[in-house]
């Protein structure tokens, strides 16, 4: 089962006044199946939940997403399901997914760097090497694919703005390798217990109530106006993307605190591209193991659950 969602896999480039006007997600996700070798014993079934540049993803199509994506999670001649995804946000939609839905079989989500259209796309080997991981015996789990290398979604992320790998799994390295249409296993399959009752919580979430829950990020020279800003919003939560191991400059320490005696819920993460925020215990702030906007999408979910 392939789900399309957009992206620049599924984007197309036409010749402008002078240069090239891109548009993601308007190649449907069909006709990139269309262009692929047939694949022994198996059949596919294509879906089209939506045709969005990733940069524009947000909780609502999420929702739809792992909808659709339970609903063939739940038929039992389905071995594994493929998500064409845009490279942006990729990272957050895994972990959405894998925080919700936590599935024994393998949801794959690919991508390209490069569009349908151009001279040489990258999007149907990644394409095709997803489908050779949702295939795999014993894969289950979110997982990300891209350039021949397969990640898990908690430890993903976009490391590159245009080199075609431009994710990592930084010092967890990546799940497996797929190598000539063969998956090579490194290390386990992630494994995850779904939230009791939390699939069902967000399906029932109506258009424009999900939680809002922002980032601040901690700077040389940073203060807390931005977190009195926001609490007097009306935000959920705050996560603050701390330097080194998630280290947070007083100033802005003091409206956090300040805050979450408010009984504003705060998460410490850091903006370092590798390595886990490793909690003391004199902490002020609760850490968070995962990246800022990952540890946002989970913060998120709480207030849902807590509502």
């Amino acid at each position: 089962m392939v789900l399309g969602t957009g992206g620049t896999i599924a984007g197309a480039a036409t010749a402008g006044a002078g240069h090239l006007d891109y548009r993601a997600g308007s190649v449907a996700v069909g006709q990139l199946l269309a262009g692929l070798p047939a694949l022994q014993d198996t059949t596919l079934v294509a879906e089209q939940v939506a045709q969005v540049d990733s940069k524009d993803m947000g909780p609502a199509l999420w929702q739809a997403l792992a909808a659709r994506v339970a609903h063939w999670l739940a038929q039992p001649d389905v071995r594994g399901l493929v998500v064409t995804h845009g490279t942006d946000t990729l990272e957050e939609t895994a972990w959405f997914l894998q925080r919700v839905l936590a599935p024994q079989r393998p949801v794959v989500l690919t991508c390209a760097m490069r569009p349908a259209t151009a001279l040489s796309p990258d999007g149907p080997q990644n394409l095709a090497d997803a489908l050779a991981v949702a295939a795999a015996d014993g894969a289950q789990g979110v997982l990300a694919v891209c350039a021949g290398r397969v990640h898990a979604a908690a430890d993903v992320a976009k490391v590159h703005p245009y080199r075609l790998d431009p994710f990592s799994s930084g010092d967890a390295g990546p799940v497996a390798l797929v190598e000539d249409g063969r998956v090579r296993l490194l290390r386990p399959w992630p494994v995850g217990a779904p939230t009791p009752g939390l699939a069902q919580r967000v399906s029932q979430v109506q258009a424009g109530a999900w939680p809002r829950v922002e980032i601040v990020l901690s700077h040389a020279g940073a203060d807390g106006r931005l977190v009195g800003e926001l609490a007097a919003q009306g935000v959920r939560g705050l996560v603050v993307a701390g330097t080194g191991n998630g280290s947070v400059h007083e100033a802005l320490e003091a409206a956090l605190l300040e805050a979450v005696a408010a009984g504003l819920p705060v998460l410490r993460a850091s903006r370092c591209l590798e390595g886990r925020v490793l909690p003391h215990g004199g902490d002020r702030l609760p850490a968070h193991p995962l990246s800022p906007v990952k540890a946002r999408i989970d913060l998120q979910l709480q207030a849902l659950v807590a509502s």
